[in-house]
């Protein structure tokens, strides 16, 4: 490994905020250094909610031109969300502005789709987690209801994708963003061209699939031009935020469950192959890329967006909460009173979120919350359970028994959460690092530019780089009599 001081930019969208980070390697370890945040705020036209692409991408200029005045960088690289997506004309121009995830151009779309191609098959040519934003759901509402858009489209590029190609002129399709989709095939990792057809989507706007860690070009003349920097190369990173995350993980071992904490909880494991057969589609498991030409068998569970959301709603009744007091007035609630499926279609959309746990809890026949304390305390155990019920699924498709539960991301900085995981888990809990994301994008453009040897020397450099805190299962009878409960709960 070279220790000369070198500089990489890494962009690190979320669902709210984004980032501008310059990572250096030196003395084996990296170092982080934020130099631009932002908001990213979706914005309702109509009935439609959008993403801002154009002011996201006005948001990795100004990014660009402050790493230049801390030292300027080698490389870019961004990572996302994954499942949303632009569409170019012939002429490269974007169309729209990305349609959000969270819009509901999607209702109802599965069980449309699954009359073209039944659920079975489409299953076992992705091994993707069926999800009504699922990219295959949102471009076959687009070819039903607004299918002019489709027909003048002559190319499709996700989210990072589309960045790259707004910086570069290149236009390419990311390993791990790909495999977001549930348009591709698991096994020969092309599209695929069965479910394109059977959907009536055109093949042909779909560009080439390249690995993680690809060089898609350098900065063009026209943005060296305008923001006054050398051409430094654009890496396709791990661009789906989960596998930036997941080259994180401070681990040796071969097998371990991570999970991704924020507003969403991604919940898995790493593996050499696709898991796919009928117990991964019983379980309703998601066979996601990964760097390095990795498999990670996940769940995808709604996350932090349960807090986050609640406490939206008590600013909105004036009572402005921080994530710290919140947390204390969770841990002084009684525990073990009431559960709620994180999962539940009615916790999806934004809105007053106390009033629908406090209505799931009526209607299941539990213990109303009435609280603020109480309301935080189901949801983070509610969330510990979710992730037991999450592993005895992944177990149950690997055939492997996992010792360590490896937390990373943001929403580690609730201890209560790491404690909860740990008891309802029955496993020890590892939590850090919190800017995984991060450090993986970072140590993903690293490795492209020959700094880093692999993956293994990758996490390696992370875990002496980034302190880690571990938390010890307590309370077994009581998590498990719980568990017994919440089965029963979300279940019915």
């Amino acid at each position: 490994m070279n220790n000369d001081k070198k500089q990489v930019l890494a962009f690190d969208f979320g669902a709210s905020s984004g980032r501008a980070i310059l990572g250096t390697l030196e003395d084996g370890k990296i170092c982080m250094k934020e130099v631009h945040r932002f908001s990213n705020d979706p914005v309702i036209v109509g009935k439609t909610m959008y993403w801002d692409t154009l002011r996201q991408f006005f948001e990795i200029k100004q990014g660009i031109i402050k790493a230049k005045k801390q030292g300027g960088f080698e490389s870019i690289g961004i990572d996302t969300w994954g499942v949303d997506f632009g569409l170019l004309d012939e002429h490269g121009v974007l169309l729209e502005s990305a349609i959000h995830y969270r819009d509901d151009r999607t209702l109802g779309m599965q069980e449309e789709v699954f009359k073209k191609v039944p659920k079975a098959e489409l299953y076992d040519m992705t091994g993707n987690q069926f999800e009504n934003f699922n990219t295959v759901f949102q471009l076959y509402a687009l070819a039903q209801k607004r299918p002019w858009i489709l027909e003048r489209a002559d190319k499709f590029l996700l989210t990072p994708d589309l960045f790259n190609y707004f910086l570069t002129g290149e236009k390419k399709a990311e390993y791990t963003m790909a495999t977001t989709t549930q348009l591709m095939d698991a096994r020969n990792k092309e599209w695929s061209a069965e479910i394109l057809n059977g959907l009536g989507i055109p093949t042909d706007i779909f560009p080439e699939i390249v690995p993680s860690g690809t060089v898609v070009g350098a900065l063009s003349e026209d943005i060296c031009e305008e923001l006054g920097v050398q051409p430094a190369k654009v890496i396709a990173v791990a661009s789906h935020d989960t596998q930036s995350a997941v080259v994180a993980v401070p681990t040796q071992e071969e097998d371990f469950i991570f999970i991704s904490c924020g507003t969403w909880s991604l919940f898995g494991t790493e593996l050499r192959a696709p898991v796919i057969g009928e117990k991964s589609l019983e379980c309703n498991v998601s066979n996601e890329g990964g760097y390095g030409n990795t498999t990670t068998l996940l769940k995808n569970i709604s996350g932090l967006w349960l807090a986050q959301e609640s406490r939206r709603q008590w600013i909105r009744e004036g009572q402005e909460y921080s994530f710290g007091e919140l947390e204390q007035m969770a841990m002084q609630a009684e525990p073990f009173q009431s559960f709620v499926d994180p999962d539940a279609p009615e916790f999806i959309p934004a809105g007053n979120i106390p009033e629908r746990i406090r209505k799931f809890c009526e209607r299941t026949g539990q213990k109303v919350p009435e609280t603020v304390g109480e309301i935080m305390c189901c949801i983070n155990q509610s969330l510990a359970l979710k992730y037991r019920y999450a592993l005895e699924q992944i177990e149950a498709c690997t055939g492997k028994h996992y010792l360590t539960i490896h937390m990373i991301g943001g929403g580690i900085q609730s201890k209560l959460l790491c404690r909860m995981t740990a008891g309802a888990n029955g496993r020890k809990v590892i939590a850090g690092p919190v800017e995984a994301t991060a450090l993986g994008n970072i140590a993903v453009q690293f490795m492209s530019l020959g700094e880093i040897k692999d993956m293994s020397e990758a996490r390696q450099i992370i875990a002496n780089s980034e302190k880690t805190y571990e938390y010890i299962p307590k309370d077994s009878e009581k998590w498990d009599a719980a568990y017994e409960k919440f089965k029963k709960i979300i279940q019915k």
